[in-house]
């Protein structure tokens, strides 16, 4: 099987757990392919006695990947989505990081989760992304996002003053600090800290979530994703920040930005007795009652 592998950073605490999973590919015989920048951070720290290459780009992960392992946390996994793109290559997020929602897998798990993988137990949970349609070319060809698209303001002063239309309808105008579109995956991210509510993946929905409204009326709204949003500024700001997942671009006022659902899917891997409700348990407590 030839598996890649994705990480950003490699804390002193991970190196016995990277060696672990590297140790244990190569006893499945599989090959590796690494993502370049972190196989020069791990290259001195971990041994590699198996056969490996490296990628930098997409086009030198699809063809040479049935598989790809996510070092990290929640953000290494959502930067894997510019490698993955619609190759649809499965992705495991293997978690070294804190929290870990999307890496699912602790860093304790690793050796069994690999046997899932290698004997083909698993299923993969298909996520649905967003993506910015317009202005054209803001963020390169990587223009949609697993989390959210969020806007917001650059004038500490001023409000963020954001209309928003479904399908060319009008819905509102938010006065807020900023605003999030998320996917159902980002719905337990950004939105949620946002009071925004948690949707399911595989829902077909987004929802529309203000940061600190400056309204007591207005709350966040759950849409199907199969709808037109447009965004478009107003206020005192001359300037607003766009951000999709971790990457971030500065527009002018006079920008609307036009969002859809992607056309294609991140597929990533469930492992046994492992799903989106256990993990809402598990990771935010959700539910947690001494009484159960």
């Amino acid at each position: 099987m030839e598996v890649g592998i994705f990480g950003k950073s490699l804390s002193r605490d991970g190196i016995i757990y990277l060696q672990q999973l590297i140790d244990k590919l190569k006893s499945e015989n599989c090959s590796l392919n690494i993502y370049k920048p972190y196989f020069e951070k791990i290259k001195d720290h971990v041994s590699i006695k198996c056969e490996s290459r490296t990628f930098s780009t997409h086009f030198e992960l699809k063809d040479n990947a049935e598989i790809l392992f996510s070092i990290g946390g929640d953000g290494t996994l959502l930067d894997t989505i510019a490698f993955v793109r619609d190759s649809g290559i499965p992705v495991l997020g293997v978690n070294l990081g804190r929290l870990g929602f999307l890496s699912s897998i602790s860093r304790d798990e690793i050796l069994p989760a690999i046997d899932h993988v290698i004997s083909g137990n698993y299923h993969l949970d298909e996520r649905t992304l967003l993506q910015l349609k317009s202005p054209d070319g803001l963020f390169g060809e990587i223009n949609y996002a697993l989390n959210e698209l969020s806007i917001t303001k650059t004038d500490s002063n001023s409000l963020a003053v954001v209309s928003v239309y479904l399908n060319d309808r009008f819905l509102n105008t938010y006065w807020a600090d900023g605003l999030l579109v998320a996917t159902p995956t980002g719905s337990t991210a950004y939105s949620l800290s946002c009071y925004g509510p948690i949707i399911t993946p595989g829902s077909e929905n987004f929802v529309i979530t203000p940061i600190a409204s400056h309204n007591l009326t207005v709350r966040p709204i759950v849409i199907p994703d199969n709808q037109k949003i447009s965004l478009r500024l107003g206020g005192r700001n001359n300037f607003y920040r766009v951000g999709l997942d971790s990457r971030y671009q500065t527009i002018n006022n006079t920008v609307e930005l036009v969002i859809d659902r992607a056309a294609f899917k991140i597929n990533l891997i469930q492992l046994p007795n492992k799903d989106f409700y256990s993990t809402i348990r598990e990771k935010l407590l959700w539910g947690k009652d001494q009484r159960n």
